[in-house]
């Protein structure tokens, strides 16, 4: 009676586990909103030195004293099948002030990708000038852990990463939505990343809304507008524009190596 009885409890549980994955719902398509979320204060403090600070301490305090510590900024991943699309949205505060030209607080991308295929069209913007990127996906070596978080209403895991050699990346991605995507150039994993976070640069994007649609891959079309190159040459390029820009260098070129 016993065996009968385990036999019978655990037909139960596969049965119930079967039921539960036949009415989950999977997201194939549609439109993914992200707000990106820079820490003015804390980037920005990284910035003074000893060489430095005469100058830019006033500055910073007064930054500090008359403007907000975050700043946020909009944009959308279209999806459809393997396909994503990412589109900053303009800000709709475009008040200057002595950093507003900081690579790291702007958005320079808009990224064509292509999942099954591996490589993504990367139309950029390097201060006044603008490159048209065409190569491979960053490969990046992701290690999920079991932690959950919810991300516009969906339960989502962690996933870490190291990218450019020290650049310490924390995703959530959510298996619901099985489309290999993510904000700016952050693919690879099992599921749509809806949360990236690199607490040492102190930037984050979240989603705050997923809205599930139709779309048509042929109205997502890649960037076409720009000076074509590819990552090799576009690093060379910016070697050569940063190179007597002294300790300012390494900043400006992994904002817009990201």
């Amino acid at each position: 009676m016993k065996t009968l009885l385990i036999t019978f409890t655990g037909l139960l549980l596969l049965t119930g586990n079967l039921l539960f994955g036949q009415n989950t719902h999977f997201i194939t398509s549609g439109i993914v909103e992200y707000e990106k979320t820079v820490n003015m204060f804390a980037l920005l403090k990284k910035q003074i030195n000893k060489d430095n600070e005469a100058f830019f301490q006033p500055i910073y305090d007064q930054f500090v004293k008359n403007q907000p510590q975050f700043k946020k900024l909009k944009s959308t991943l279209n999806f459809a099948d393997t396909k994503t699309l990412f589109t900053p949205l303009e800000e709709e505060n475009t008040s200057g002030n002595f950093f507003s030209d900081n690579a790291m607080v702007t958005q320079n991308n808009t990224i064509f990708t292509d999942l099954q295929t591996k490589t993504a069209v990367d139309q950029k913007k390097v201060f006044e000038e603008i490159f048209l990127l065409r190569d491979s996906t960053r490969n990046i070596h992701w290690k999920i852990t079991d932690e959950t978080r919810e991300i516009a209403g969906f339960t989502c895991r962690r996933a870490n990463a190291i990218v450019m050699d020290s650049v310490y990346v924390v995703a959530f991605y959510t298996d619901r939505i099985p489309v290999s995507g993510g904000p700016e150039s952050f693919t690879g994993l099992p599921g749509m990343i809806l949360g990236v976070a690199l607490p040492h640069e102190n930037i984050t994007w979240f989603a705050t809304k997923v809205t599930e649609m139709p779309l048509d891959t042929k109205a997502m079309p890649a960037p076409k507008k720009g000076k074509p190159v590819n990552n090799q040459v576009l690093k060379q390029t910016l070697l050569a524009a940063t190179k007597d820009w002294g300790p300012w260098k390494d900043a400006y070129l992994k904002a817009f190596s990201l």
